[in-house]
Formats: C-alpha cells, sequence, structure tokens
C-alpha cells in the first residue's frame, strides 16, 4: 500500500482466501497448469503469501502496474499492494484469511472475475492506522474482486468494513475517520474510478436473476426500499450489514435502509459487475459491484445533513431460494463515508 492508502488504514493488500474449490467448465488457459480452475487459484496463492507469508510472491501474481480500488483509496503500483499487505500484518500479525465464498465468472478470452468473501479473525497488537495496539479480539469481513488473466491479478476492486475494526477497538466509524483526516492535513477527496483495463471488469450478466438482483439493488437506493424488501427478500432474511451488525428478518434491514435512504438521496446508481453462479449442492448465488454517488440531505445516522456529495463503492453477495434472498452480505466502508462527510 502506498503512503496514502496507510494514512487512511484502507489496506490496498493481497486480499485473497481460502476454501473449497469448484469445478472449472473450461480449463485456465494461460494459468500454471497447477490451477485446475479459478478458486483452486485463489486458494493457493493466499496459502503461499498470507498462510505462508510469502509476501514477494505478489510479484508473481500481480500485474505490475495493477489498479487497486478501495473506498478511499486507489493505487496502480504493486509496491502499494506490498507495502499494504506489511502494513496490515504489522497491526494484526495473526491475521487469518477465512473464505466464506468465492463466487466467480469468466473465461482465458476476456479473464476470469473472482468476488471472494472473507471473514478474518485477528488481535490488534501493533501501531498501525487504527492507533497503538489495544489487545482486542477482532472479526472483519472483506469482500474482493478480481480480475485475473494469463496467471496474474490485473485489477482489484476491494472493500473491507473499516467501520467494524473500529467499533472493535472502543472507537467509531466517525472518530477514526476524524482521525485519518488529520493525517491527511483534513482533506479527503472522492475516489473516482479509473478506466477498466477490459471490457470483461465489468461485465454485467443478461440472466433473469441478474436482472432481478440489479433491479432490487437499485430500487433499495433510488425506488421504493421497503416494496423492494417485500418484495425480493424472504421474510426470514438474515443480512450481515457495515461494522458487523447482523440483521434477522424484513423489519430490521428495512430499518438499516430507513437511515441511509434518510440520510442520502440519490444522485447516480450504477452497478459495474454481476455474476451469478449455480453450483451443485449450493443455493444461487450473486455477486455484485455497484457504485453510487449521493447527496448527504438529511439528519441522523450521519449527522446533520452536509450537502455534501459522496461517493460509496460497495460490493454485496446474496443467496436465493425460490428467488427471494435469504442470506445477503452488504459491504460498505462507512470510514470513507464520514471521511467525505467532515473534509474540509
Amino acid at each position: 500500500m502506498s503512503n496514502h492508502s496507510l494514512n487512511t488504514a484502507d489496506a490496498t493488500d493481497a486480499e485473497h482466501t481460502t476454501g473449497t474449490a469448484h469445478e472449472s467448465a473450461a480449463p485456465m488457459t494461460g494459468f500454471d497448469a497447477e490451477f485446475v480452475d479459478l478458486p483452486n487459484y485463489i486458494i493457493k496463492i493466499t496459502e503461499r503469501i498470507w498462510e505462508g507469508r510469502q509476501i514477494d510472491l505478489i510479484h508473481r501474481f500481480y500485474t505490475d502496474p495493477c489498479v487497486v480500488e478501495t473506498p478511499s483509496s486507489l493505487s496502480r503500483d504493486i509496491d502499494s499492494v506490498i507495502n499494504g499487505t506489511r502494513a496490515t500484518l504489522a497491526a494484526f500479525p495473526d491475521r487469518r484469511l477465512l473464505a466464506e465464498d468465492i463466487i466467480w465468472s469468466g473465461d482465458a478470452r476476456c479473464g476470469y472475475m473472482s468476488s471472494h468473501r472473507i471473514i478474518s479473525p485477528m488481535t490488534h497488537q501493533g501501531d498501525g492506522v487504527f492507533g497503538p495496539p489495544t489487545g482486542r479480539a477482532i472479526s472483519v469481513r472483506t469482500i474482493a474482486d478480481c480480475w485475473c488473466i494469463n496467471n496474474r491479478i490485473a485489477h482489484e476492486w476491494l472493500v473491507r468494513d473499516q467501520g467494524a475494526i473500529a467499533v472493535a477497538i472502543g472507537q467509531t466509524p466517525r472518530t477514526m475517520a476524524e482521525r485519518w483526516l488529520a493525517a491527511r492535513g483534513g482533506v479527503f477527496a472522492p475516489i473516482a474510478s479509473p478506466v477498466a483495463p477490459a471490457p470483461y471488469a465489468h461485465h454485467i450478466e443478461t440472466s433473469d436473476t441478474a436482472a432481478q438482483m440489479i433491479a432490487a439493488m437499485g430500487g433499495l437506493w433510488t425506488g421504493d426500499f421497503e416494496a423492494t424488501i417485500a418484495r425480493d427478500y424472504d421474510a426470514a432474511i438474515t443480512a450481515m450489514t457495515p461494522n458487523e451488525t447482523l440483521r434477522y428478518g424484513q423489519a430490521r434491514l428495512g430499518a438499516f435502509w430507513q437511515q441511509y435512504r434518510h440520510a442520502f438521496s440519490a444522485i447516480e446508481f450504477r452497478i459495474e459487475h454481476a455474476i451469478v453462479r449455480q453450483d451443485a449442492g449450493a443455493p444461487v448465488r450473486v455477486a455484485l459491484r455497484w457504485r453510487i454517488s449521493a447527496q448527504h440531505t438529511g439528519a441522523g445516522y450521519f449527522g446533520e445533513a452536509s450537502g455534501r456529495r459522496v461517493e460509496m463503492l460497495g460490493i454485496s453477495h446474496h443467496e436465493l431460494r425460490d428467488r427471494r434472498i435469504y442470506r445477503e452480505w452488504l459491504l460498505l466502508d462507512e470510514i470513507a463515508i464520514w471521511m467525505q462527510l467532515l473534509s474540509r
């Protein structure tokens, strides 16, 4: 991670997972023969880079330059990835990257897209952007979308629930944003997405399920969110929302969206990538990457209305039963949101 990234703790690091591979529909042309499919590739490089602490292997498995986008940083050089990985391990030396799922698609011609959801148990044992060590035990989720081609990661979109770390060490997303803003001289500008390196990096599937899920996410941000929840969510929905907050049932999920919709008026909502996956013995799983430009127009969860324009990068995973969402993981970085609201 580059210095500007370290000042915001956005950890532009080699964020990969371990887990069970799915069967591949086609050989991994252009990849080392040992990798039987994309999840297997992600699993093995994770074990070597993270569990084996062979951080220099990032040079082998990332392109240089490699674009890495997070809610509060944008880097293009491989040294930023390596520095970010080392900084994260210095603050959380026992950090694990445990895969909850890898939702993927693609082919050798256009490349493969991996959307992998990680839960990281770790202990705050070292100095870093989260301050002096507290000794607190933490669990934090990350979803990383990686565009992989010819045995390397060429572009990564990474959203970590940074607010969950702040809460676990006795802070709030707002107080941590104030700390990181001070390190930046009080100024933070929204991160603009660069042009994607290849068309597939922003591929949107055209299936009925993809269309349904894209419409549902759009409805939550820009339409009647209560009607969307009633139509597209199971009554027994279990949803993980920012700050590692678990919400059961439509009413409690609706209360979360009420907070956000009251605070922000959508200016533009756009889907960047949509993957739908059905593997034997597993539910239908959907990965969506999206951005919203919004104006802070309502008082409440994010303080007094400031009129500020805010850019949010989000990634969400969904599991469906009878075409309704019954499990969901919604990742946003609330520290990055607060930094935009509090910036001079």
